[in-house]
């Protein structure tokens, strides 16, 4: 890790039947320093029927979802065609080919991992991570959904994060969910 580099973040996104929930972490660390600890990484997008989250660097990440939110309205909310327009645009455009960012994106059907290679992720498991602790969130999601049927999809994602938060130093336990 370089000295004056950016760790910013865990999302996740768990789906369960037709209900699905999003969650990020509130930290921003420059370097080993702890820049901000309450960011805000998650947003309501398209009459708050998608949910995003992303990791990376925050202006890139806000770049991308204004173009995602013109995508949304230019597709009446088609998450897929939208996603895919964005993927489209964002490897082939050279300004947006320089964005540093991920971004997790989801409605009441569908999960989509979007990247700036081109990427559109649907998680076949129905559980998305990003970010310095996605890994982890993503394993403790995965424990929660196989010894609890029960728990509730905004639950598992807040349960993942907090374990996130005690094992990557590059996350917090303010915890923002959304769900649908």
């Amino acid at each position: 890790m370089q000295p004056n580099s950016w760790h910013s973040t865990t999302i996740i996104c768990v789906r369960k039947g037709d209900k699905a929930a999003i969650g990020g972490d509130g930290q921003v660390t420059f370097g080993d320093t702890i820049i901000k600890g309450n960011a805000i990484k998650i947003r309501r997008l398209f009459k708050d029927n998608v949910l995003t989250g992303f990791a990376g660097s925050a202006a890139d990440a806000f770049a991308l979802l204004e173009k995602f939110e013109i995508k949304l309205e230019e597709y009446s909310g088609d998450l897929l065609r939208a996603s895919v327009s964005l993927a489209k645009d964002w490897r082939l455009d050279k300004a947006l080919r320089q964005l540093d960012a991920m971004l997790i994106v989801a409605n009441k059907k569908n999960t989509f991992l979007i990247s700036g290679n081109g990427n559109i992720i649907e998680p076949e498991d129905n559980i998305a991570a990003i970010g310095s602790g996605g890994a982890y969130a993503r394993a403790a999601a995965m424990a929660f959904i196989q010894k609890d049927a029960e728990m509730k999809v905004d639950d598992i994602v807040r349960e993942s994060l907090l374990i996130a938060s005690q094992i990557c130093i590059y996350t917090n336990s303010n915890i923002i969910v959304e769900s649908l």
